[in-house]
């Protein structure tokens, strides 16, 4: 089972109309008829149930024991007078003789199935069906060179013989049954799924979910190499670990495909993240070789799928599969869309038909809504939903919105690189020495690569401290890669433990610069700290770095404690300490696609707005006549926009005097009795999902420690938050229950004291 056995079957990923597995003993021995061996034997099952019970009963004779008197040891019943070529199947069975006596123990045919006599047509085809599949076996076992494989064949072969002399069910005997692994392969493809492009809208999503279906299905029917040929492409990996895999999916994954005897199992439903990683590499290579070499025989609905985004999918999922940290494979992953969570469904099948869902299943009561289907109430100032999704649909849909280009002053600085990452033009790695495994060349290739960039790029550094620290263990670097060869990278260490990570170093190639390149290995990075939950950057920037860094966020204002990084961080003179804190709820990578997005909203919203107003207006001529300033609301045909003037009130300046008045203020609120549904932080055991729909939870129990800790310095703040226990309240409830009649009562109950307190206008 070379490597290239996977793709001289073809592969789902690259639109084949039919996937052909190997048989059995493919590993050099069957070759490309192990499709047709696999028809030939249904075939064969067929004819054979079709045959009269005469032809069963010397089939199922051959495999039976003898029961005549005597204690006869006979394990199956041989003619005396075997025919000396195989019968024609197109030639009619000569009738069969029970008379007839065993060549071995001179019994009769009878003799050995007298125990089939009152069983059941059904029961025999069952039989009759493992007896083929013995015989199938017993061709594998002779014509496998491989001796692990011949091993396994072999027991197969027992252990059906065995059921056919017990007339019992073949039952694996194993010291664990599947699933070997959790979560599955599939589970984890699913997470990594939620993880990263959960945030897409529904159309973009929808091609993740056809990319992870072609990649599931090829695993499903991937051949796994020998562990001898394993041996010597990868040395030095665990070799027992991969033989006991190898032999779980022999027995559960690839003999059942032909062998229907024996349950089958899907490799994605029972392996986890061990097996993915001993395959993953070979297979991602082979695959998209394949893609490129039939590029011309795709089908055109497919050909952007599998030649762009294909590879772009696997790059990302490779970088989950070989992390040592990634949130995919957490049994209790919880992954957001942005910063929410939501709960994995365990146990359900990756759904990827036309309708944009996740699962097939319906939903039990029980589980959470998404946060896109809950149907929240009105709240004064909404825009309408039915406008946001007319809007929506002019924006993502490609033939109403024209492309920016790449040189416009409008577009993202980041977003000639992104297209060129999403067409596999480059590549972004995180790469590092190790002192307890030995790294493959590719990666110190990449390694040394780096060292030459950052040796040119920066040229006041001496050469021996860049290599000292790029193959430190200790610093690793985010490379970038475009046609194989490292054109950029961000070289960093990180400090778990004190909560933030230094950067190092930082260049791109002269020649491949003003591309984006810097901006998007900046957010690459980001997004890989946030995934590692460490959210601040620091780094020493040189007189020509601040203004990149600058760019990026950093600023001079450290949030990082000094008593933190103090004898961790390298001191560098003549350059600046700057910071950079990040958001965990900000996909940094696709930034800058959804702020265009959202631009493109308000500026759809707003010419439907002017649409509709329609009128023009004189303009203001009362400047000319020496006015300073003049209300907003005397603006001609301002107060026909929608535009109400906010409420004005007296802001106290006294923090005792407005400590004693917001004081006054909560104890009425508490003490009314609409507050007791807000007077403690909601538990997750009396609303579930609560905290997926709600992002910014509030009550009264911790208005009043703020209160006490004096937060409230201003009347607004202290508002605000009082404000969003009745939002939050209207948004997770429907309007008919107790909670949400509680909360407008509360409300206006508020409002009332405010205006009492003067601290708004009655």
């Amino acid at each position: 089972m070379a490597d290239s056995a996977g793709i001289q079957q073809g592969s789902p990923a690259i639109g084949a109309a039919g996937l052909v597995p190997a048989a059995p003993g493919a590993g050099g021995t069957e070759g490309s008829g192990a499709a047709g061996g696999s028809a030939r034997i249904a075939v064969k099952k067929a004819q054979l149930r079709s045959s009269p019970r005469p032809k069963k009963l010397e089939k199922l004779g051959v495999y039976s024991s003898c029961k005549a008197e005597g204690a006869c040891k006979c394990n199956g019943w041989k003619s005396q007078n075997p025919p000396p070529t195989p019968p024609r199947t197109d030639q009619p069975s000569s009738t069969v003789n029970l008379q007839e006596p065993c060549r071995s123990c001179s019994h009769t045919l009878g003799d050995h199935v007298t125990h089939l006599e009152n069983v059941s047509e059904e029961e025999m085809n069952r039989l009759l069906g493992i007896v083929l599949d013995v015989e199938y076996l017993y061709t594998c076992v002779h014509k496998e060179e491989d001796a692990d494989t011949k091993q396994v064949y072999f027991s197969l072969f027992k252990l059906l013989r065995k059921s056919i002399l017990q007339m019992g069910k073949p039952m694996l005997e194993a010291q664990e049954s599947p699933p070997f692994e959790k979560p599955s392969i599939e589970e984890g493809v699913n997470n990594f799924v939620q993880y990263k492009f959960s945030h897409l809208p529904s159309k973009e999503r929808q091609t993740i979910m056809e990319l992870a279906k072609m990649f599931l299905n090829q695993i499903n029917y991937w051949q796994l190499e020998t562990p001898s040929q394993r041996r010597q492409r990868v040395p030095n990996e665990d070799a027992a670990g991969y033989k006991a895999n190898y032999t779980r999916w022999l027995c559960y994954c690839n003999v059942p495909q032909f062998c229907d005897s024996l349950p089958r199992y899907e490799t994605t439903q029972i392996f986890g993240q061990t097996l993915l990683r001993s395959v993953f590499t070979v297979m991602r290579k082979q695959l998209l070789e394949q893609a490129r070499q039939e590029k011309d025989k795709l089908p055109p609905e497919k050909r952007t799928l599998i030649l762009t985004h294909f590879p772009k999918f696997l790059s990302m999922l490779e970088e989950e599969v070989y992390s040592h940290s990634s949130p995919i494979w957490s049994q209790d992953f919880l992954a957001g869309a942005s910063g929410g969570q939501i709960p994995i469904h365990t146990g359900k099948v990756l759904c990827l038909t036309s309708k944009p869902c996740l699962f097939g299943e319906k939903r039990k009561p029980t589980e959470p809504l998404p946060h896109e289907e809950i149907k929240r109430p009105r709240v004064v100032g909404d825009i309408p939903v039915e406008l946001i999704n007319e809007v929506m649909a002019t924006i993502t849909d490609p033939a109403a919105i024209p492309e920016t280009s790449l040189l416009s002053a409008h577009s993202a600085r980041d977003e000639a690189a992104r297209l060129e990452e999403r067409r596999g033009v480059i590549e972004f790695h995180v790469i590092g020495n190790s002192l307890n495994q030995k790294p493959n060349k590719r990666i110190l290739m990449w390694l040394v690569g780096l060292q030459n960039v950052f040796s040119h790029q920066l040229p006041r550094m001496p050469k021996e401290y860049i290599t000292r620290l790029v193959f430190d263990p200790k610093h690793k670097t985010l490379s970038l890669i475009k046609d194989g060869r490292v054109i950029g990278g961000i070289c960093f260490r990180m400090f778990p433990s004190q909560g933030f990570t230094e950067i190092v170093f930082c260049a791109v190639t002269s020649n491949e610069q003003v591309k984006g390149y810097g901006t998007h290995l900046m957010n690459h990075l980001k997004e890989y700290h946030i995934k590692h939950e460490i959210l601040n950057f620091l780094t020493y920037a040189d007189e020509y770095a601040i203004g990149y860094f600058k760019k990026q966020g950093f600023s001079k204002d450290i949030k990082v404690p000094k008593a933190k990084y103090v004898g961790y961080i390298k001191d560098y003179e003549g350059a600046t300490l700057m910071g950079c804190e990040l958001n965990a709820s900000i996909p940094y990578t696709e930034f800058s696609v959804i702020i265009k997005k959202q631009k493109e909203i308000i500026k759809k919203l707003i010419e439907r707005k002017q649409a509709q107003i329609r009128k023009v207006y004189p303009g203001l001529s009362c400047f000319k006549e020496g006015v300073r300033q003049i209300p907003i609301e005397n603006i001609p045909g301002i107060r026909e926009t929608g535009w109400k003037p906010v409420g004005k009130g007296k802001e106290l300046k006294d923090p005792d005097q407005l400590y004693s008045t917001l004081k006054t203020i909560l104890q009425h609120v508490k003490s009314h009795p609409n507050a007791w549904p807000f007077m403690e932080p909601v538990k997750k055991t009396e609303a579930p999902g609560y905290y997926q729909v709600i992002r910014f939870p509030m009550d009264l129990k911790t208005m009043s420690e703020r209160l006490k800790s004096r937060y409230y310095t201003t009347r607004k703040l202290f508002m605000a938050d009082m404000q969003r226990i009745f939002t939050n309240c209207r948004e997770y409830n429907p309007p008919e229950s107790e909670y949400y009649k509680c909360a407008n009562l509360l409300e206006k109950f508020f409002y009332t004291k405010i205006k009492e307190a003067g601290l708004i206008e009655k």
